[in-house]
């Protein structure tokens, strides 16, 4: 099996893995009565998607795509490790090429820790760390093979979470990814991604 197919089979997982977790979530509400009081009437999972803006460290031209996750966070951890949880995130960078090839295409899908600053109610700053599976699609020179590649990758971020209304959350995402070897380079795409979330908590996260 081709590299491309076998991360294209994975891509998919990925996203139907988030979409079967949000549509399972959401099909739940008596799960919630087996949880701690701080969160009794919803689950400890907050998903959502947004807009990437994206620098492929390939040309001059940035570009844009798609990006979901879910965050689970467990509901009894130590006092010291309130903030803490889990994120899976998949990500498609495939609009705007630019002054890249016309086939040029930037997935990634992967998972982490995520560390939520819950100091005030509303206003959530946070860092992760992430691993996973990335793909690329380009073009080298007119009847060369090689034409997709993917790698392992590993990305730092940061952002902020802002309550709009109730359970619903504004969030901006900065995602620096290291890759390994590509093409004599060592590339670090980087970029921000603007998005919406829902968090299935009643309340501020505690």
């Amino acid at each position: 099996m081709s590299h491309s197919r076998k991360f294209g089979i994975f891509f998919r997982l990925a996203h139907t893995l988030l979409l079967a977790s949000l549509l399972t979530v959401a099909a739940s509400p008596g799960s919630s009565q087996s949880l701690p009081s701080a969160y009794q009437g919803g689950l400890p999972v907050a998903a959502g998607g947004g807009i990437s803006y994206w620098d492929v460290d390939w040309g001059h031209s940035k570009m844009e795509g798609a990006t979901l996750w879910i965050d689970y966070f467990p509901p009894r951890v130590p006092r010291i490790l309130r903030g803490i949880g889990v994120e899976a995130e998949a990500r498609d960078v495939s609009f705007n090429r630019g002054d890249k090839p016309g086939n040029f295409r930037h997935d990634t899908a992967g998972g982490g820790a995520i560390y939520a600053w819950r100091r005030f109610p509303n206003f959530y700053p946070y860092g992760k760390f992430e691993m996973g599976l990335a793909s690329i699609d380009f073009t080298l020179n007119s009847g060369n093979p090689y034409t997709h590649d993917s790698r392992t990758y590993m990305a730092p971020g940061a952002g902020v979470e802002y309550r709009v209304y109730h359970h619903l959350w504004a969030r901006v995402d900065y995602e620096y990814q290291r890759w390994g070897t590509f093409i004599g380079a060592n590339p670090t795409p980087q970029g921000l991604t603007f998005g919406a979330m829902y968090d299935f908590r009643n309340g501020h996260r505690r």
